[in-house]
């Protein structure tokens, strides 16, 4: 009987144990599929996330495309007197050297004076000694800092020496930079061809695009009749994002973009084109008086495949003439840029 009742008792104790094993195997497994719940919806928040943060950059992009006019409208205009430099020099600094090393301080170097009974068994023969030796590795310590302290100084005049020189050939570089601009800017007036120019192409470089756009232009001059003509190099098809949006394909766990039709692409570029062409004359007309500048003439190209050759081409997309008065009388900031060109009697390519 004592044999049976311990059995059961071995079999009841089994039987629990294998319960509470039960239960912690569910509880695990509900953990589990707890924490794969979790991670599975962090990955699709951030992948959606992804897809937002990619969409967001091609709005970003249109936006600063859609702006390449009205952008620079309110900014003030180049002048001659924004071209002039004033050096730039900052303030000498020595560093190191303009702090003097600290003197050697002859607390260091004292010995302890005897005290008591010790005066009485010749200590004060030691100390008189020990002391002789502290004021030799004193003396010894002022000296070496003196030499320090002497090639510190000289280091210091060397320094300063070297920035004296750089300050003066940065003030002559200025100065001459000035020079050269004051010199430009008689020129201009008198309306010379080559000042003229240099002007005009000074205030083409100044003028800031988004990232992808070429920089390339040649500007011509004829005093005779005070027009400026334009050779730009304009933004290809390619600075147009091919594509509207992403999303995240949740089935296949995929950020799919969403491509903009052909269609509409090409007219982004037409309407880019015509912005571009606006704004280069009014950033002429605008920084120009008109006894210099009376009329711009602008002409925008593109390298791209000559279908005929297989080679890479200039092709023109636009040439647009443009008087002051004509120009004077346009509100930019309400225009339609590809409407404006029209008006303008631009000649436009399909492109």
């Amino acid at each position: 009987m004592a044999r049976s009742g311990s059995l059961a008792a071995w079999e009841q104790r089994l039987a629990a144990q294998r319960r509470e094993d039960d239960r912690l195997a569910r509880e695990k497994r509900q953990r589990d599929r707890e924490q794969e719940r979790v991670r599975q919806q962090e990955h699709l928040e951030s992948r959606q996330r992804a897809a937002e943060e990619q969409t967001a950059a091609v709005e970003e992009r249109l936006k600063a495309l859609g702006e390449v006019l009205t952008s620079v409208l309110p900014v003030r205009p180049l002048s001659f007197d924004r071209l002039l430099a004033a050096p730039r020099v900052p303030e000498f600094d020595p560093g190191p050297l303009g702090s003097a090393l600290p003197e050697p301080d002859w607390e260091d170097f004292a010995p302890v004076p005897p005290g008591g009974p010790g005066r009485l068994l010749g200590a004060g023969r030691r100390h008189a000694r020990q002391l002789a030796e502290a004021q030799a590795r004193f003396e010894a310590a002022q000296a070496e800092h003196r030499g320090l302290e002497a090639e510190r100084r000289q280091a210091l005049a060397v320094a300063k020496a070297r920035y004296d020189r750089k300050v003066t050939e940065e003030r002559a570089k200025t100065a001459a930079r000035n020079t050269y601009v004051t010199s430009r800017q008689s020129a201009f007036a008198a309306g010379d061809a080559e000042a003229v120019r240099w002007f005009v192409s000074c205030v083409l470089r100044a003028s800031r695009y988004p990232d992808g756009f070429p920089r390339e232009h040649q500007v011509a001059y004829d005093p005779g009749t005070r027009e400026v003509a334009v050779d730009f190099e304009l933004p290809p098809r390619s600075v147009v994002p091919p594509v509207r949006a992403y999303r995240y394909v949740k089935a296949r766990d995929f950020i799919e973009p969403v491509p903009r039709q052909e269609s509409e692409i090409g007219q982004g570029h037409q309407r880019l084109v015509a912005c571009v062409a606006l704004r280069t004359l009014h950033e002429i007309f605008a920084a120009t008086p008109p006894g210099v500048v009376a009329a711009v003439t602008f002409t925008g190209w593109v390298v791209a495949i000559d279908r005929a050759t297989g080679q890479p081409a200039r092709l023109e997309l636009v040439t647009v003439p443009a008087g002051r008065p004509a120009f004077g009388d346009l509100v930019l900031a309400e225009v339609d840029p590809v409407a404006c060109l029209a008006r303008l009697n631009a000649l436009v390519s399909p492109g």
